[in-house]
């Protein structure tokens, strides 16, 4: 949610800003909600003004009780204001309620080095690393390379719980919690606390940390609870902090939490039959900083550079994607990409996201920070540190031998007991 005072302001940076992200229909709502916020203003002054009423007429009526002066037109006068201010207040809230609304829908500005663009096609290539894996024998994907070894079930997931979930077994299973753990000691080493977070939150968090469509396209729902399985652990993260004032000393908060996630994948993606791409459940470690605003761009490229450095460690080949206008989220500021190469599609697939989301999602949350006496709306940042299913199918493929067996990358194996390859699973 952006500051209300822009659209006071610059109503035309406002729009602008809805223009390049090609959602002219949401143009008529700044000179909707403009308007409205006008009408508030008005309210409010006059409220204020009959507060200021009613305390110059109780200085009156003190008075002429001390002057033994006939107070009971005065009296009459100053019962008459509550039952105005009171009425004045049920329109104001229905005036702000009417305008958070609106306001919940205008996109957060993006910063100037966004490409504009309207879908992911638009999206531009930052940088290479890496060299893109080749082989002197036909490689196989994920899926064959998983069932051939007795380790990846999609069956039995879909007599259980349908399309969208798997079994891991044996050494793959292994090898997820060991993405878990180097993940979780990388992101302590930088400094970062580390948190096991709740897995399910309620609406009013949600509603604070995604966009209508995201919650409409991502979110389930627990039937007659107000709660919602989580997405990503970023959601419980930044939700901790809901109307909390952050001293000044705190700042920078830098937290890393580990979570199952659960995504419904409405949309033009939908889920796969099979495969660890894209699914209803999934393993993620990620990292959440909540800063002054004049830090958030530093923060943003330390970030973005903790997951690069990760899969260089892990020597999967990637590349960095800047988001353009039309695929950028509505409450996002700017956002990078992290892609791994797959040598079965020849193309780079999506890793993980690092955010900017300037004030948006605090002013949402309504979380502050004091600063000798000031108080002013915090700056929160996300980024994945891994997305285990998707790390392992970049392992999988990129790290086949010919027989069938994968290798671990060297940081992996001393969680994994200081096994070095993957082999058929034994009976």
């Amino acid at each position: 949610m952006i500051d209300i005072k822009l659209v006071r302001e610059n109503p035309k940076l406002v729009k602008d800003n809805i223009k390049k992200k090609f959602q002219n229909e949401k143009l008529p709502l700044v000179d909707k909600v403009k308007k409205l916020d006008e009408e508030w203003r008005k309210l409010k002054y006059k409220g204020d003004a009959l507060r200021s009423e009613r305390n110059k007429i109780s200085q009156e009526i003190n008075q002429a009780k001390k002057q033994k002066k006939d107070a009971k037109a005065l009296i009459k006068k100053a019962k008459e204001i509550p039952r105005r201010i009171k009425k004045i207040e049920e329109k104001t809230k229905k005036f702000q309620v009417k305008i958070r609304e609106i306001m919940f829908k205008i996109p957060n500005i993006m910063h100037k080095s966004v490409p504009v663009g309207k879908t992911e096609k638009d999206n531009v290539e930052i940088k290479r690393i890496g060299k893109q894996t080749k082989f002197n024998f036909k490689p196989k994907n994920h899926i064959e390379l998983g069932e051939n070894l007795g380790l990846l079930d999609f069956d039995s997931s879909a007599n259980v719980a349908g399309k969208g979930f798997y079994y891991l077994k044996g050494d793959l299973a292994l090898l997820n919690t060991a993405l878990i753990n180097f993940a979780r000691d990388y992101m302590i080493k930088k400094g970062f606390e580390y948190i096991e977070p709740p897995l399910m939150i309620r609406e009013e968090i949600l509603n604070g940390v995604y966009s209508t469509k995201e919650i409409e396209q991502m979110a389930y729902k627990i039937e007659g609870e107000d709660l919602y399985p989580i997405a990503t652990s970023e959601h419980p993260l930044i939700g901790q902090f809901i109307n909390k004032l952050i001293k000044k000393k705190e700042i920078p908060i830098k937290q890393t939490a580990y979570s199952m996630s659960f995504r419904k994948e409405i949309g033009s993606h939908g889920i796969e039959e099979k495969g660890l791409f894209r699914t209803h459940q999934f393993n993620k470690q990620e990292m959440i900083v909540i800063c002054e605003p004049s830090e958030s761009d530093q923060w943003f490229n330390k970030m973005l550079q903790y997951s690069v450095d990760i899969f260089k460690a892990l020597k999967i080949p990637i590349r960095t994607i800047e988001m353009c206008s039309g695929d950028l989220g509505d409450l996002k500021h700017k956002q990078i990409d992290i892609e791994a190469w797959s040598p079965i599609k020849k193309e780079y697939y999506e890793e993980g996201s690092c955010a900017n989301l300037t004030d948006a999602q605090a002013r949402r949350l309504n979380i502050k920070i004091e600063k000798r006496g000031k108080r002013y709306f915090a700056h929160t940042l996300n980024n994945t540190v891994i997305a285990t299913s998707r790390t392992i199918m970049a392992i999988m493929e990129n790290n086949q031998q010919k027989d069938g067996s994968i290798e671990i990358p060297k940081p992996l194996q001393k969680y994994m007991n200081g096994k070095k390859v993957i082999g058929k699973k034994k009976n």
